[in-house]
């Protein structure tokens, strides 16, 4: 069974392919203190595949971040926000 991360959300969808690092930063950091933000980018063009990661220093703070940025407007696009999911790999329960 999967165990969700409480401390870290994953703007799953919709961010505009020009939402870089220091964006979403700059916009979840209202709801706490921001640990790590990454714009997951295609490895050959190097542009955004239109979402990302956000890591909290706190339950809390994610919890308030998800509750308050899900489904908003964010640079011209409705981004949909969810707690991360461990990614599966083979060795994995």
């Amino acid at each position: 069974m999967r165990e969700r991360s409480t401390k870290s959300v994953n703007t799953n969808a919709g961010l505009s392919y020009d939402t870089n690092e220091p964006v979403l930063k700059n916009e979840f950091e209202k709801y706490g203190h921001v640990i790590n933000v990454r714009v997951i980018c295609d490895h050959m063009s190097g542009k955004s595949k239109g979402y990302g990661f956000v890591v909290f220093d706190s339950e809390e703070a994610a919890a308030c971040a998800l509750a308050s940025m899900n489904n908003q407007l964010l640079e011209g696009r409705n981004i949909r926000v969810e707690y991360a999911q461990p990614k599966g790999g083979l060795y994995q329960k």
